[in-house]
């Protein structure tokens, strides 16, 4: 029931701000000229989400400028556009957006916007055979496709295509930028499994705040579990925290994992009910999930994030055991 209403909100706070976007652009007339249209030879690009914003940075190079309107710690799943986000969707020459629901406040805007110019929702680039499904929506599909690195070079080649339809001209600066960022996504998928072989199979359990890493257990041989569902806009329930914290003792799992765009709260609530069922699990260390890092960090990139998650869980499941 609690989740019928929150869906309910979620659907009625979309419609209005559809209404007010729809107000806006007829108030505004025509959009303000881009970067590109204003003579700098740059395209002008929006991105939502730090993954894909990243991406689009590495293959674009040179010939673009990227805004990214999600930074570190925000939670698509219940980001709400600002005005000046919307100005910056109406200004911008390409949208790229992650898709599949990701940017759930978002997506009747981005579609909106996306009969007049491109917006690209590049996750839906990824075959529907490949894609895992959504529990709470029957029509959507898992979003969180960049836990499975290969699953992610769809993203990439969304992107490269794009830009290169867009602007033929440097097309080659296109095809070099991201045939040189697949070798590394190559590399980085090589290096995940390659961590993830240090843990035995039977102890490969993932916990988590929310459950973001299911691609992540199909890929690399882990199982997944999440306090709270696929969208973090499904609050975790006192019959969840019983539920996971029995399977914990039972099975003695030897940490569980925070997220960085999650409230912290449910994983210290969980911890002391495993604690109250007599066995401690460690707190295993902090995860980037649906946000990345800083910018200027290491995990504020998408390399740089999925080596630290991997290095990260590995460590707190294996704790003493290796010399």
């Amino acid at each position: 029931m609690k989740t019928n209403l929150i869906l309910i909100k979620q659907r009625l706070l979309i419609a209005l701000m559809v209404v007010a976007f729809s107000l806006w652009t007829t108030a505004c007339g025509a959009a303000e000229p881009s970067a590109a249209a204003a003579g700098d030879g740059k395209i002008n690009i929006v991105t939502t989400i730090g993954m894909v914003t990243d991406i689009t940075m590495i293959v674009g190079g040179d010939h673009v400028v990227v805004q990214g309107l999600m930074g570190a710690g925000v939670d698509p799943h219940q980001y709400v556009a600002t005005e000046g986000d919307v100005e910056a969707l109406q200004n911008a020459d390409i949208i790229f957006y992650n898709g599949l629901f990701l940017e759930a406040q978002m997506v009747e805007i981005l579609e909106q916007i996306g009969e007049r110019k491109p917006a690209i929702p590049v996750a839906e680039r990824v075959d529907v055979s490949q894609l895992l499904p959504w529990a709470d929506y029957a029509d959507e599909a898992d979003p969180h496709v960049w836990f499975d690195v290969m699953l992610w070079v769809n993203a990439v080649e969304a992107v490269r295509d794009t830009l290169i339809e867009h602007d033929a001209a440097n097309a080659e600066a296109y095809r070099a930028n991201a045939d040189a960022y697949l070798q590394e996504l190559t590399a980085l998928d090589a290096y995940v499994k390659e961590q993830a072989a240090r843990v035995p199979a039977e102890q490969r359990v993932l916990i988590t705040a929310h459950d973001a890493f299911h691609y992540f257990g199909r890929a690399y041989g882990f199982e997944v579990r999440g306090l709270q569902g696929i969208s973090t806009a499904s609050e975790a329930g006192t019959a969840d925290v019983r539920a996971l914290a029995d399977f914990i003792a039972e099975q003695q799992i030897p940490a569980i994992f925070v997220e960085t765009s999650v409230a912290v709260r449910n994983i210290e609530a969980l911890q002391a009910a495993v604690r109250d069922r007599g066995f401690e699990v460690a707190i295993g260390g902090e995860l980037f999930s649906d946000a990345m890092g800083n910018p200027g960090t290491p995990e504020g990139t998408y390399v740089g994030m999925v080596r630290h998650n991997i290095d990260t869980i590995v460590s707190a499941l294996l704790g003493d055991q290796e010399e």
